[in-house]
Parts: structure tokens; C-alpha cells; sequence
């Protein structure tokens, strides 16, 4: 964990993801971070290139596989892609963050995630190159 400096506090955690695309609930991860705290803002990031956040519905089959059946729907991977190191189709890992961002804020009430009943925070990650993610959580109090 990365001490306070001002009033802001974040930690990094790892997350294996594997060697395929996959939605990988870190709700839970989130939520014991922000646990103890008032109320603030919690801001979650993805340092990779290839990855994002997003706040889905997990465990229903919305995330894995329905969201990466979408985004093989819109980002094939295939050989279409000018970026082509790593395994075939790796060009359109490179495109995902512009369309899943690779942060996403949540507010924290009293040191519990504001979040919908069905939502969670879910690291998108389609590179199977990669099998091994950061993902920082930085908590702002209000």
C-alpha cells in the first residue's frame, strides 16, 4: 500500500486474468478498500494499455461471456489490425480502452460503494498475452 500523501489513499492489487479474454469482478476487492471510510469518491484504474473498467451486471452472464461476445462483435480479433505484435487479432486490444475506459469513480456513502443493486466494477481485459493485472484503487474523501 502506497502511504497518504495529502488526503487522497490508494493501493494497487493484482489480478490474474489468464491467457483468454475475460471480465473479472473486483467488487468486492473495491469495497473492503473503501471499507471504514465516510463518504468520498473511490476512483478505480487500469494502468495497461490494453484493458478497461466497467460498471456491469456480473454473475447474470452479462459480463462473461455477454460482454465479450459484444466486443468480439465489434473488435474482431482478426487480422484487420495495423498493430500486430503479440497473438493474432492483439491490434484490437489496443483499440478496447476507447471504448471501456480504463478508470471508472464511484462514490462511497458512509464506507460503502454507491452502487446500484445490479452493478458491479468488473477489470475488462481481452489480451491473453497478459495474464497478470494491476488495478489501483484511489479513495478522495469528501
Amino acid at each position: 500500500m502506497i502511504p497518504r500523501i495529502g488526503r487522497m489513499r490508494s493501493e494497487v492489487i493484482t489480478v490474474e486474468t489468464g491467457r483468454r479474454p475475460t471480465v473479472r469482478d473486483v467488487t468486492a476487492e473495491a469495497q473492503q478498500f473503501v471499507s471504514g471510510e465516510g463518504d468520498g469518491l473511490l476512483h478505480v484504474f487500469v494502468p495497461h494499455a490494453t484493458a478497461g473498467i466497467a460498471i456491469i451486471e456480473s454473475g447474470s452472464g452479462s459480463d462473461d461471456p455477454d460482454l465479450l461476445t459484444a466486443i468480439d462483435g465489434f473488435l474482431p480479433a482478426d487480422g484487420r489490425w495495423r498493430h500486430r505484435h503479440g497473438s493474432p487479432g492483439h491490434g484490437r486490444d489496443h483499440v478496447l480502452p476507447a471504448f471501456i475506459a480504463p478508470y471508472a469513480s464511484i462514490p462511497v456513502l458512509r464506507g460503502r460503494l454507491a452502487l446500484g443493486t445490479w452493478q458491479s466494477i468488473c477489470l475488462v481485459d481481452t489480451n491473453g498475452d497478459n495474464a497478470v493485472r494491476q488495478v489501483r484503487f484511489s479513495f478522495l474523501p469528501g
